[in-house]
């Protein structure tokens, strides 16, 4: 599994525009109709997709200081 260092367990980040949210230690789905825990197979996909999404954040953070 791919490092992701999540935010502090009382934070909530929703993921890009989608219906994944970080929120208290765990992913959930999250519907105007309600929220569900994501499960594990969800989860490892969805913590890989925000590192990945994390690594890309900082190489444009470096190409725009260069």
């Amino acid at each position: 599994m791919s490092s992701f260092n999540s935010p502090s367990p009382y934070a909530s980040h929703r993921l890009a525009d989608t219906a994944a949210v970080y929120r208290g230690g765990r992913w959930w789905l999250d519907a105007r109709s309600g929220a569900v825990p994501a499960d594990a197979e969800l989860t490892q996909a969805l913590h890989r997709h925000a590192a990945d999404l994390a690594a890309a954040n900082r190489a444009v953070a470096v190409m725009e200081q260069a």
